[in-house]
């Protein structure tokens, strides 16, 4: 049994609507249709958002000059794109201003997703929705960069850096954010969670990166090939569960159909994930009914594994629902293309120590080392208890 999203349970002709909203190119004939035939246009509002669709939406309702949508509904998206014009602009200084104190210390780093995503992929740092800033720095230099946030005024609220070494490491990425609330960041030194792969190697990172600009800065980011693989990953980790996730992929296919996808598909296989990419290629097709490339679309279609995820995955985003393991993270495990390799990731995280067995059981820093054998305990007596 799944747990809805909330603001994303839904169906029909709302959820159609957004699909034709957030295709790289919109189909705004069949938008108006949809438009004139009436829609619940609070249900509406409520998916876009859940979605992280709503400059989108926006966009194709202006372009169709608010036809038939309330003056409610209309207030409520024009209100969104003022604060969200705002927010992506504070953001933006916030990641310049990172950027900049990262670059006096010589610390590497890599902007991804938020606005560097938004600037790369969708040409303005307001077509997109994103509510934080993540950046990937090498492993050897965490420490110095946690020291920068905190000079920055970042703080964490995942307990201090030992806590955090001892039971988020296995995430490889710790979450800061300003005391006021403004803008947060995810620090990453690795693109997934260290029990799956993932289509990008996080050295091929360091070897490619672009620059893109943001105001008066030149930001470091990844793009090509190597988006093309995050992009895939990314989904796939989240079980594309929202909109905007297909459409950014979408994008991707769309305006980068010349990028040599063979290769970029061979590149996550030998991560032990190509069906990453497959199911990205798939997920468009079936919701934005964009075609994979040419080098991939035989591969999607004769896949039966990638097929079934993908009409599985549409229809549960259609609902609303998710499954029920998501609160443990085991949905990233969708990252591995084998069952050996989904079963040892889940072993991995069934004896690795997280915030939630410290918060069962507080021992002293000097026994943390005891969590390894508690944990696997603790979940057997969890899964007990919930079947009861």
């Amino acid at each position: 049994m799944g747990s809805p999203v909330p603001g994303v349970r839904t169906g029909g002709s709302e959820f159609d609507l957004l699909c034709l909203a957030v295709r790289p190119a919109p189909d705004l004939a069949r938008l108006r249709e949809l438009l004139r035939g009436g829609l619940d246009y609070p249900r509406l509002i409520r998916l876009a958002e859940g979605h992280g669709v709503r400059p989108q939406l926006f966009q194709c309702l202006n372009d169709l000059a608010w036809e038939a949508v309330p003056e409610l509904e209309r207030s409520s998206l024009e209100l969104f794109r003022q604060r969200h014009l705002v927010r992506t602009l504070t953001l933006s200084s916030e990641l310049r201003r990172a950027a900049a104190a990262f670059d006096d210390k010589a610390i590497p780093f890599a902007a991804f997703k938020g606005s560097a995503l938004a600037i790369a992929l969708y040409g303005d740092l307001a077509l997109r929705e994103y509510n934080d800033i993540d950046v990937l720095v090498p492993e050897d230099r965490l420490d110095d960069a946690e020291d920068v946030l905190a000079f920055l005024g970042y703080r964490s609220a995942q307990g201090d850096r030992p806590f955090r070494r001892a039971f988020l490491a296995h995430l490889r990425q710790h979450a800061f954010a300003r005391a006021d609330g403004e803008a947060a960041i995810d620090l990453h030194w690795a693109l997934s969670g260290s029990h799956v792969p993932f289509p990008l190697k996080t050295a091929d990172v360091w070897n490619e990166l672009s620059r893109i600009s943001i105001g008066d800065r030149d930001i470091p980011t990844v793009a090509g090939a190597n988006l093309a693989l995050l992009l895939a990953g990314h989904g796939t980790k989240e079980v594309w569960k929202l909109l905007k996730w297909v459409q950014d992929f979408a994008l991707m296919i769309d305006r980068h159909r010349d990028l040599d996808w063979s290769t970029i598909h061979r590149r996550a296989l030998s991560q032990g994930c190509g069906d990453a990419v497959l199911l990205g290629c798939a997920m468009t097709q079936e919701l934005l009914d964009v075609s994979p490339p040419d080098a991939l679309a035989a591969l999607v279609a004769e896949s039966d594994r990638v097929r079934a995820r993908a009409m599985l995955l549409a229809g549960r985003m259609r609902t609303g629902h998710l499954p029920s393991s998501e609160g443990e993270n085991f949905v990233d495990l969708e990252l591995c293309d084998s069952r050996l390799d989904r079963i040892k990731g889940a072993l991995s995280l069934a004896f690795t120590p997280t915030p939630g067995d410290y918060a069962t059981l507080k021992l002293p820093p000097a026994l943390w080392g005891a969590y390894y054998a508690i944990r696997p305990f603790r979940l057997a007596f969890k899964a007990i208890a919930g079947n009861g």
